[in-house]
């Protein structure tokens, strides 16, 4: 392979690849307009920008063969994007060449409630199935803050999460078997709609892989039983520092959450004046507690939850009993803290929202730390994460069209990152690596790590030319390194 498969393509070029990317899908299937193309310029990682030159949408398996046949004849990279939700640029052109939008491979193609699977196409959008689930008396656990627009394929990209996870488990836990377009155009089926296989745990390699070993075109998902009720209950604190304690008593009691919530006073104002669901205020953080199961148990649950909540000085606002996730008041609640992060837009014209990880009982460490960043670097910080299981989303506010303001925010990241990493955690928990945060792979990984990682990628992907400088910061093959760029957008 050559060393330019990243450089920009001629004019004859291109009219080759266009010409034959519509042969394959049709001309109303494929963007090539710079106008079109500056939709797809990011993710929700808006500080990295990179316009590709083509943008495909197949409709079939056999499209997304035919489209990596292409690209492979013309030496271009590709990647692959779903909804663009993900916040870490792992959907970026690096590079430029074709990208794959899998948003038109929408489809739900069986559910069997009674063996607890599901097999849906990778653009079918996270919510759709639990909509199409309803009535069966079973769910797909998964549910990111995203639901409403993420997709599945997107989902397993990332090995993304959620507010129930702390319970029922990440993507990872409910996924059973994937079909991918390896980087050499052929399909091959990992794993099966058995919930476990002989043999190595090749699903689970590929869940979380971010697009850089193939691009998935089926998923087959594992369904969970619905728990016969539960109960959630709205904790006040008058500061972050006691809700997070209260958080570690939680656990420390026994108790097993399905979901464990915190929201800081600037989260607390924005989703009350978008939604007014009727949070106080004036409290210095909220925690959403929420316990499911059987429902004889329900009642003895909320009492030792809120005998926690008391003892680190709190108090239960509202609790809510329910026998299915349907109910207004319940839904209500979820609405809120599931939009969290659109009600941010209210507050500030641009955001970067960070995914670290940091044991449980390092809660009120990080987020003193935080504090002291968003002093340091004059940047407000917003706070909303699964605090069950140590995961923060801290949401720095500020103007892209500032180049100061830029710098400043890559910076705090950067050290709220380290300070995870210093404190027993991670620099991702859901949002994955992509562009973001390759340089902080190196202070997680010895190099010997990272380079098997590396093998591990080019046995899948071995000229690189699927997914280009995402994930792992290390070279070992000949695709050019380009840089996206960093720059406002037009």
């Amino acid at each position: 392979m050559s060393a330019t498969a990243a450089q920009p393509a001629t004019a004859s070029t291109a009219s080759r690849l266009l010409a034959d990317l519509r042969a394959v899908v049709g001309a109303e299937n494929v963007l090539h307009h710079h106008d079109e193309l500056l939709v797809y310029e990011c993710d929700g990682y808006v500080i990295e920008k990179k316009v590709p030159d083509v943008v495909v949408f197949p409709t079939s398996t056999e499209h997304v063969v035919a489209i990596v046949k292409v690209c492979n004849a013309h030496d271009v990279p590709f990647v692959p994007r779903g909804a663009g939700t993900s916040l870490a640029g792992g959907t970026l052109p690096v590079g430029g060449g074709v990208m794959i939008c899998l948003t038109r491979m929408k489809r739900i193609l069986e559910i069997n409630a009674r063996d607890r699977y599901a097999i849906v196409e990778p653009g079918a959008v996270n919510v759709w199935l639990t909509r199409a689930l309803a009535g069966t008396g079973v769910h797909f656990a998964p549910d990111p803050s995203s639901q409403t627009a993420c997709t599945i394929g997107g989902n397993v990209a990332t090995n993304a999460g959620g507010p129930h996870t702390l319970k029922y488990g990440v993507t990872v836990n409910h996924v059973r078997g994937v079909e991918i377009v390896l980087p050499d155009a052929s399909v091959v089926q990992i794993g099966g709609v058995a919930e476990d296989d002989p043999g190595y745990d090749l699903t689970g390699l590929v869940v979380g892989s971010e697009g850089t070993f193939g691009i998935v075109t089926k998923v087959i998902v594992g369904l969970t039983r619905n728990p016969e009720g539960g109960r959630t209950l709205l904790g006040v604190f008058d500061s972050v520092e006691s809700a997070t304690e209260a958080v570690s008593g939680i656990i420390a009691a026994g108790i097993v959450p399905a979901a464990l919530e915190m929201l800081d006073n600037i989260m607390v104002r924005a989703v009350e004046d978008a939604f007014h669901f009727g949070f106080p205020v004036e409290a210095g953080a909220v925690l959403i507690m929420e316990v499911d199961g059987v429902e004889a148990a329900m009642d003895r649950e909320a009492r030792a939850i809120t005998e926690v909540v008391h003892a680190h000085g709190g108090t239960v606002d509202k609790a809510i009993a329910w026998r299915t996730r349907k109910e207004p008041e319940y839904m209500a609640i979820w609405k809120s803290r599931k939009s969290a992060f659109g009600a941010i837009g209210r507050v500030s014209p641009t955001f970067c929202t960070q995914d670290g990880v940091v044991p449980r009982t390092m809660l009120p460490n990080i987020l003193r730390f935080m504090e002291g960043v968003s002093k340091r670097y004059d940047i407000r910080i917003a706070n909303v994460f699964h605090a069950g299981d140590g995961n923060i989303h801290p949401i720095l506010m500020f103007d892209e069209r500032d180049p100061d303001q830029v710098k400043r925010v890559l910076d705090a990241s950067h050290e709220i990152l380290e300070e995870c990493i210093r404190l027993g955690g991670s620099v991702t928990g859901e949002h994955g690596i992509g562009v973001e945060k390759m340089a902080m792979m190196p202070k997680l990984f010895t190099p010997d790590d990272l380079a098997a990682m590396a093998a591990v990628r080019d046995a899948f992907n071995p000229d690189g030319r699927c997914s280009p400088s995402k994930l792992l910061p290390t070279g070992g093959h000949c695709i050019e390194r380009a840089s996206p760029g960093r720059r406002a957008s037009a």
